[in-house]
């Protein structure tokens, strides 16, 4: 019986590897889910087969109500709030982490019982971790939810302050090593943990979260791993393993794209100084910006060769991804050629637009990374650029002193004509103007996108 629980949970590793592997492109990313699922429905049963730590009732019980909360929130979350969904699902799985870690302090400290020197650093290791982790999360997810102020909260001393706490885990941790049997230390440790959590998250602002929610993903496997070893789980360890490790690889991919370093996230507090609005903004603000109607804008792509759309955030707040794809469509019928530019931190969570427009089924063939697209801007006709900001401010290019200085961008000025769908000129996460919109070959078409989206096809109908 024990070689079969290892084996499968050798097979469920391989289908982990290999559902990951699909997700990395959108034509496999479901067939990716679906393998991935499968190896966890085998890894569970495989350990409820190998270990009965509680009757089967309660296990049937937690299960039911587990999937039903998991059925709820995926039907009627919507498509704007899924990254602080899944911030509160990497805070669960730290949770998760955290009450295994202290159920195992408690039970192997009775009298009756050792605690091992291994098992004792595994357990301190997966209760930090998993603290940090679930605080850390609770509080991307407000900054997301806009609960809490997106700006970051920095104060002086605080990296001194993140120092001491963290030493203190440590001691904490050494204290317990020898004398293990003491709660009001465990208790403390995981109490500064969970401090420590919100107080490495609170001075990232909101521009960052894409590398937070990356982040603690990496940190939720950690946690699940630290699990795995105290627990003797081979499991969990291989499934933490490979979700900590491809959080650091997601994360690295999303501060390259944002031309940052991982330390200048974490501890460079950007968009604290957003609200000072450079003189270089003042000269923007002050040669205005082009209007134009759905009219004119609907007969602009209705007579081009090549269309790309760019899709942002501001197309998940309208929820406008069914009305794009209408539009397309009617272009299409007119023998206009549509593609859409995809950058990697549009939206507020990696793939988010990728999940939003493949909501409405556009094909997967006409999606493109930044990387693909950007030759493509120079020879294309219009651009129509839908409630994105940051990723296409030429700024990030044209001027050093931006706070997006540096960070690879959607080259959509250098096309012939542009379209932007935006409610206002309220600027984007960095809190600076965009170079974009002022632009002489820039119309901006203002109004909600979902709105603006319905008489662009009306338009482009009767035409």
């Amino acid at each position: 019986m024990k070689a079969l629980i290892e084996f499968s949970y050798l097979v469920a590793a391989v289908l982990f590897i290999v559902g990951i592997k699909r997700l990395a492109a959108p034509a496999t990313a479901r067939k990716g889910n679906l393998t991935s699922a499968i190896g966890m429905l085998i890894a569970i049963v495989a350990t409820l087969i190998d270990r009965q730590i509680v009757s089967f009732q309660w296990i049937i019980v937690g299960g039911v109500i587990g999937a039903g909360l998991g059925a709820w929130m995926a039907r009627t979350v919507p498509m704007t709030a899924m990254p602080q969904m899944v911030g509160i699902l990497n805070g669960f799985g730290g949770g998760a982490s955290l009450l295994v870690a202290a159920g195992e302090w408690h039970r192997l400290t009775q009298p009756d019982a050792a605690l091992a020197g291994a098992t004792a650093v595994s357990i301190y290791a997966s209760a930090l971790i998993g603290s940090v982790t679930l605080s850390g999360s609770i509080v991307a997810a407000g900054k997301l939810q806009e609960w809490i102020s997106g700006r970051p909260v920095l104060f002086k001393g605080q990296h001194v302050l993140n120092l001491v706490l963290a030493l203190g885990v440590v001691g904490l941790g050494a204290y317990l090593l020898l004398t293990p049997d003491q709660p009001m230390p465990f208790a403390a440790l995981i109490s500064i943990s969970l401090l420590l959590g919100v107080l490495l998250v609170i001075p990232i602002g909101g521009a960052d979260m894409p590398v937070v929610i990356c982040l603690l993903n990496s940190y939720s496997g950690l946690a699940a791993a630290m699990t795995g070893f105290v627990i003797s789980n081979h499991g969990l360890i291989i499934t933490g393993a490979l979700v900590g490790a491809s959080g650091i690889i997601l994360t690295q991919i999303m501060c390259k794209a944002m031309n940052r370093s991982l330390a200048n996230v974490l501890f460079g507090g950007f968009g604290a100084t957003a609200a000072v609005v450079s003189d270089r903004d003042k000269a923007l603000a002050a040669r205005g910006v082009r209007q134009t109607s759905a009219e004119d804008a609907a007969a602009l792509m209705a007579y081009a060769q090549q269309v790309i759309v760019v899709p942002g955030y501001g197309l998940a707040v309208a929820q406008a991804q069914h009305e794009v794809r209408e539009l397309a469509d009617q272009l299409e019928k007119k023998g206009v050629q549509v593609k859409y530019a995809i950058h990697p931190v549009a939206g507020r969570m990696p793939g988010h637009m990728n999940v939003l427009l493949a909501e409405a089924n556009v094909p997967y063939d006409k999606l493109f990374d930044m990387d693909q697209i950007n030759a493509e801007f120079e020879r294309t006709d219009v651009v129509l650029v839908v409630g994105a900001n940051d990723v296409v401010n030429p700024a990030a290019r044209n001027n050093p002193q931006s706070p997006l200085w540096g960070m690879p961008i959607l080259d959509v000025d250098r096309s012939k004509n542009v379209i932007v769908l935006k409610r206002s000129m309220r600027p984007g996460f960095a809190g600076v103007e965009n170079e974009l919109f002022y632009d002489s070959r820039t119309a901006m078409l203002f109004g909600d996108a979902k709105d603006s989206l319905k008489k662009l096809v009306q338009e482009v109908k009767a035409l």
